[in-house]
């Protein structure tokens, strides 16, 4: 999909139109909190849910970062959509609701992530939903930042590009960033790429809705344990809503720590690009296929062979392609970054990336056509 840049000049926002946007320029909004303090408006009430299962490593740091931004505390309410952790998680999370009257500790005895969404929602008091994501910090003006957007440009979905940090301070949980953040890593997924300017897009991450939106289009798909966003922002520009993407809203998403959680993280990535059929739902983007499609081509090149020469060497053209490519690519950014190793670590990560996610997705396309529910967790397989 091509990403569109939005004219903050416009009574409605032109979503078929590509003009520059001027940051100089401030649309004109009673969204600003020195209004606010002036009493001349009042900022909307939010609800915050956060989807949240064995997080103690990480909920801390979410937490802390939510309650330093600059959106009034009694203007909001943190909802902890708890999937019965087996850890620290929730002897943390009580504390911190013992110290802060806006947060609230809620079981998610399904323990999936649309589950939470869809409980967050209903026990909320806001007039808007953020949903927050327990792996990430978010920057001071992250939600008045969401709120301002959304209502001068009058989005069904508003929400910021992902900062990848390293799960771990090794060379391969850094190369896995270098890898996703990388247009050949993620194609035009520009909540992983960024943007320079808000645009129009077919996804933003985790996202800031108006409550009234799931009354109009529906809750989150509890079946689609692993693309009901996807889904949910598949059925906003069907029902002719926008989703925007704004550089300005900055995430910290802590990314996989070393290859095998990447690995089961893309194929599982890849299962539901295709698994989501089975439900009769269209929950992924056509850049979600190129890698499938790619594996496809080169599995059934090599397949088709014997017959002829030919297939050989379309088989041997595609790969050899892919790997010059990733090499090249893989090499640019190790001299970018002054680290030679990145060059051997990044062809690994780009293939986990393409060819994992690939055959995941080959995968989930035959469990399509087998009778029950064979892949009902996030990551593994269930009988």
């Amino acid at each position: 999909m091509n990403i569109r840049v939005l004219n903050p000049h416009a009574d409605t926002p032109d979503r078929q139109t590509t003009p520059g946007y001027d940051f100089g320029k401030q649309p004109a909004a009673c969204l600003s909190l020195s209004l606010v303090s002036a009493g001349e408006c009042e900022l909307p009430f939010i609800t915050i849910v956060i989807p949240c299962r064995n997080e103690e490593k990480h909920i801390s740091k979410c937490l802390d970062s939510i309650l330093a931004n600059d959106y009034p505390r009694d203007r909001m309410e943190i909802l902890i959509l708890d999937g019965m952790s087996e850890d620290r998680t929730r002897e943390i999370l009580a504390a911190y609701a013992r110290q802060f009257p806006c947060i609230r500790l809620v079981d998610n005895p399904q323990k999936h992530i649309p589950v939470a969404m869809n409980i967050g929602i209903r026990e909320a008091r806001g007039e808007r939903i953020l949903k927050m994501d327990a792996h990430s910090t978010y920057e001071q003006a992250y939600i008045s930042r969401c709120v301002y957007y959304q209502d001068v440009y009058h989005a069904e979905n508003v929400g910021g590009a992902c900062t990848m940090t390293p799960g771990s301070n090794t060379a391969t949980a850094k190369a896995i960033v270098l890898g996703l953040s990388h247009r050949f890593g993620s194609g035009n997924a520009y909540v992983k790429i960024g943007v320079e300017k808000p645009a129009w897009s077919d996804t933003a991450a985790f996202g800031c809705f108006k409550k009234d939106l799931f009354d109009r289009i529906g809750m989150f798909d509890e079946n689609l344990l692993s693309s009901s966003d996807l889904d949910l922002n598949q059925r906003i520009r069907a029902a002719g809503g926008g989703i925007l993407i704004v550089p300005d809203a900055i995430i910290r998403y802590s990314a996989d720590a070393d290859l095998g959680s990447f690995w089961r993280h893309v194929f599982a990535d890849g299962v539901w690009v295709s698994y989501a059929l089975k439900f009769g739902k269209k929950a992924w983007s056509w850049r979600h296929w190129v890698p499938a499609i790619f594996v496809l081509s080169v599995l059934a090149s090599f397949s088709l062979a014997p017959l002829s020469h030919a297939f050989l060497w379309l088989g041997l053209g595609l790969a050899g392609f892919y790997a010059a490519t990733s090499l090249a690519v893989s090499l640019h950014i190790a001299v970018r970054e002054h680290n030679l190793r990145f060059a051997f670590l990044l062809p690994i990560v780009f293939a986990v990336r393409h060819i994992v996610h690939g055959a995941g997705t080959l995968f989930g396309s035959i469990l399509v056509f087998l009778p029950g529910e064979h892949w009902k967790g996030r990551r593994s397989q269930k009988a």
